[in-house]
């Protein structure tokens, strides 16, 4: 079994590169997301219960809930923790903790390699299969449900919300620009199986992709971004969220990225791990809320 849920949620870092990233981009879903950090925290802020006892009670509800392989969460959050997980330059990780809070983003760039616009769509296409797999999984559906997942897409708040908010901006837009679907859509049917076999993200997660091949799975990926594509011409369009707006946000953590969106993509994505980040404040809501009703 993976580390106990409780100690996972202790273990989120109250401030760093993921955390102000997304502080940076709080703008896009006003006053749903918050940093909970630590599972007798994230108990009282999602009850608004503060009693010792029934957070105790409520926190091995919970607990046992997770612990349970009949159930989804275990698999979801392994998803979330995977397609975040890549490997950087050797001493990438040190150098930035020594740097701390303040670095210039151009003394990366001899370091950096930009990613190619195939890459990141594959990219794109992995993220929101995860997504909608690791719905499936805690909500204990079917892992092709596409349909219901965008349904669910309309209730989304809190940590999930910015989670694809975050999605549509750093995964999307930052390196695909405006139509980022239809682009993804059309660099997925001319990649072909073995570019797509080559991606490290998807020879982690391939096994939870439906399809009994990778050209099948290629197709889900193709049938995820197809079913969300409206829903996210929606939510950039309602919430104004454009590629200066994106990229002004991110002015203030790095800097000289405005003449460097090539490079940004693959510094992110050795920089931050926002999907497991929220994705593992999510799972603790999912677990918490169902446990305070079961008890």
């Amino acid at each position: 079994m993976s580390e106990p849920i409780y100690k996972i949620v202790d273990d989120l870092p109250s401030s760093s590169m993921t955390v102000r990233l997304l502080q940076a981009l709080d703008w896009v879903v006003p006053g749903e997301w918050k940093n909970i950090v630590g599972f007798e925290n994230t108990i009282r802020e999602v009850t608004g219960q503060s009693d010792p006892a029934f957070v105790q009670r409520v926190g091995e509800r919970a607990i046992a809930l997770y612990n349970d392989k009949t159930q989804g969460y275990q698999r979801a959050l392994w998803l979330y923790q995977t397609v975040d997980f890549v490997q950087g330059v050797a001493g990438f990780t040190a150098m930035l903790s020594k740097l701390g809070e303040s670095f210039s983003f151009l003394s990366f760039l001899d370091r950096l390699t930009p990613k190619s616009d195939t890459t990141q769509a594959v990219d794109l296409g992995l993220k929101i299969v995860t997504e909608i797999v690791a719905f499936c999984k805690i909500n204990g559906l079917p892992g092709d449900s596409i349909g219901d997942f965008v349904e669910s897409l309309a209730d989304y708040r809190h940590e999930a919300l910015m989670r694809m908010g975050t999605l549509v901006c750093i995964d999307g837009l930052v390196p695909l620009g405006p139509d980022f679907i239809d682009k993804g859509l059309s660099l997925l049917d001319r990649s072909g199986v073995s570019t797509v076999e080559q991606s490290s993200r998807f020879n982690q997660i391939k096994e939870y992709i439906p399809g009994k091949n990778t050209a099948e799975q290629i197709s889900f990926m193709q049938q995820g971004l197809e079913a969300v594509k409206g829903w996210s011409q929606n939510f950039t369009s309602s919430h104004n969220v454009t590629l200066d707006k994106i990229v002004s946000s991110l002015r203030g953590k790095l800097q000289g990225v405005e003449g460097h969106l090539d490079y940004l993509g693959a510094f992110l994505d050795m920089s931050v791990n926002y999907y497991e980040h929220t994705g593992v404040q999510s799972i603790a809501r999912s677990l918490i809320s169902r446990a305070a009703a079961e008890i």
